[in-house]
């Protein structure tokens, strides 16, 4: 556990939280996930397709409960002794901004007054996802560590103190770069969690992520409806900052790096690699390279 830094005033009164902000279930459960506070472990392994929750928890050693709502399925357990729950998202920061909000409450909320409790619980929250490469090098299986997310989503620009957690000298050369247009959300740039960064540098491939709010015009794709600016990838592409380029697409480590840093809790994001935009090529047989992040990860976790 970790203590955020006391406000200065001596007495103070603690919001309470209106049922209207914060809704809790006749049965005590969290609105969206159906969880009840005492269900969540420390340690969360976010995925996007509920169908990789079960896959997830079937290296788990123990099993406590599974609970599935509507695209939220959730089960709790224990790896190698070290007790872990496995949430799915469904896809897109919309649903990100949901399932982070909501574990924070379990976590950082005291049902019965509504207020904030004072001790507040650090959590750490791991997505492992797949995501198309952006770069010609990066091969087709390789896992993809988010070190920074580019959200072109806008979610993180509606919560204040955005600014505090961005880093904001990237964002604005990025936008001189591509020329960014202002019928778009303004980009933020926010890095995963250093302690986590440490922990999987070993066994991932570093980069910066951009998380799209669509899987077509979004990420540059051409069906029936033409991109707005159909030369944004190859600006996204050539993106050049202090060394470093933008690597690959996915749609929710933004968010999910974004939030957690507002709301102190550890975060990242760790994708395999299934589409190579650059090189037009894909591989829908993924499944091995999945089940190996899979145990790559929860390796990791269970040693911190």
């Amino acid at each position: 556990m970790f203590r955020f830094p006391k406000p200065a005033q001596k007495f103070i009164t603690m919001r309470k939280i209106e049922s209207s902000e914060l809704i809790i279930n006749g049965d005590g459960t969290i609105f969206h996930l159906h969880l009840l506070p005492e269900q969540l472990a420390d340690t969360v392994i976010l995925v996007g397709d509920p169908g990789r929750v079960d896959l997830v928890a079937s290296y788990f050693d123990t099993r406590e409960f599974r609970v599935a709502s509507r695209e939220f399925v959730t089960i709790t357990g224990t790896y190698r002794g070290k007790r872990m729950t496995v949430v799915s998202t469904g896809i897109g920061t919309d649903n990100i901004d949901i399932v982070v909000t909501e574990l924070d409450a379990l976590a950082n909320i005291d049902f019965a007054s509504r207020t904030e409790k004072q001790c507040k619980k650090q959590l750490t929250l791991l997505r492992l996802g797949t995501s198309g490469a952006l770069q010609p090098d990066i091969e087709l299986g390789a896992f993809l560590f988010s070190r920074t997310s580019v959200g072109f989503d806008g979610l993180l620009n509606f919560y204040a103190g955005r600014n505090e957690v961005c880093d904001l000298p990237i964002e604005r050369a990025f936008m001189e770069h591509t020329g960014w247009s202002d019928l778009l959300p303004k980009p933020y740039f926010i890095d995963a969690d250093r302690g986590l960064t440490d922990l999987f540098r070993d066994c991932t491939t570093e980069g910066i992520t951009v998380s799209a709010p669509g899987f077509y015009a979004p990420q540059g794709r051409w069906v029936r409806l033409a991109p707005a600016d159909p030369e944004l990838n190859s600006k996204i592409e050539s993106f050049r900052y202090e060394g470093r380029r933008i690597t690959n697409f996915e749609m929710e480590g933004s968010a999910l790096a974004g939030l957690a840093a507002l709301m102190g809790h550890r975060a990242a994001t760790i994708c395999t690699i299934i589409a190579q935009r650059a090189a037009g090529e894909s591989n829908t047989d993924y499944k091995p390279f999945v089940d190996k992040m899979i145990t790559m990860a929860l390796d990791k976790l269970a040693t911190v």
